[in-house]
């Protein structure tokens, strides 16, 4: 499929706002445990989707739909989540990027065995060659901290999250991206509440760039780039949909220089140089077979764009004030 404007915008949309999650992770553990972390990010999404869906009027799920989205939603959201916290406990953010750009590895792998997608050579040889800028680019930190116990918990969260957006494809078909992401995300919130306990004392003792930094993993990281991947998926598949997400570690470096006086090696800068050309790889002379779009379908897109325009704008606006306020105000 041909790259449009629309799709370039959703990518780097999608990525931008994954790779910004990754430090402003360790900032909210400066006041949360990992699951109570996650259970507060989930709870903020939850309640937006709660309100678009009133909005939106949107239909409830069939009964016998039930199970499968609370599958997907704890494997999705609940395992990716938690794990993910709990390992960046002892994992830089730029090796817990790393190790979650191995998500579209596993994701192509499922999806060629479980669906019979088309992944070229072509696209072994970009991701070959976006991994080994990846690792590059994160390893090459001298006094990185790192366990065992964190590596494999956050390769956990990689696979679980493989999953979600593999086995997605049907029910994304029937209720489309918004409905799906709501669903998932309600799902997850829900088996989430065994951590609520305990949530009132962290609430007592919150610093203000924990409050900020879970109110924007809410509202940014967690409700949209889920919906880009959802619509990313059915228009050009699972596997094409997660590649570009090796741009990740990139950005997860600058912003944890920004946000965590991390500062980037000149080998970082050469293998963020090698990461872009891997995707560039990847994404040339593409040839995958798509079949013909209805009339409606292709109005989504139009309808997502400017919604999600309108949205980040909004929210960006609201979110800078508090961060050149409180961020540059107490470091």
């Amino acid at each position: 499929m041909k790259l449009t404007f629309s799709l370039v915008f959703l990518h780097i949309l999608m990525i931008s706002l994954w790779a910004s999650a990754f430090p402003v992770i360790q900032i909210g553990l400066e006041s949360f445990s990992p699951q109570h972390l996650a259970f507060v990010r989930l709870s903020i999404a939850s309640v937006v989707l709660l309100v678009i869906a009133i909005a939106t009027r949107m239909r409830l799920p069939d009964i016998k739909d039930i199970p499968l989205l609370l599958a997907l939603g704890f494997l999705g959201f609940t395992v990716y989540h938690t794990a993910l916290n709990i390992g960046e406990k002892t994992v830089s953010a730029g090796i817990a990027s790393l190790l979650v750009s191995t998500t579209p590895i596993f994701s192509s792998l499922l999806a060629i065995f479980l669906f019979q997608e088309e992944f070229g050579k072509r696209k072994w040889i970009g991701s070959a060659v976006s991994f080994a800028g990846v690792a590059l680019l994160t390893f090459s930190k001298e006094n990185f901290v790192h366990s065992v116990n964190g590596i494999l918990l956050i390769l956990l969260a990689a696979l679980a999250e493989s999953i979600y957006i593999v086995c997605q494809k049907n029910l994304l078909k029937k209720y489309g991206f918004l409905s799906f992401v709501t669903y998932s995300i309600w799902g997850a919130t829900i088996s989430m509440l065994v951590f609520l306990p305990g949530l009132e004392t962290e609430f007592a003792h919150i610093s203000v760039r924990s409050a900020i930094s879970v109110i924007y993993l809410g509202l940014f990281p967690t409700v949209i780039p889920y919906m880009v991947l959802a619509y990313l998926t059915s228009r050009i598949g699972s596997a094409e949909a997660a590649i570009s997400l090796y741009l990740t570690p990139v950005l997860s470096f600058f912003l944890a220089w920004l946000l965590l006086k991390d500062i980037p090696s000149a080998a970082s800068i050469v293998g963020s140089i090698i990461t872009l050309c891997g995707v560039l790889l990847t994404h040339s002379k593409r040839r995958v077979v798509v079949k013909k779009q209805s009339s409606q379908y292709k109005d989504n897109v139009y309808v997502l764009v400017n919604s999600l325009r309108c949205y980040v704008f909004y929210l960006y606006i609201l979110f800078r004030t508090y961060f050149n306020f409180f961020f540059l105000q107490f470091n």
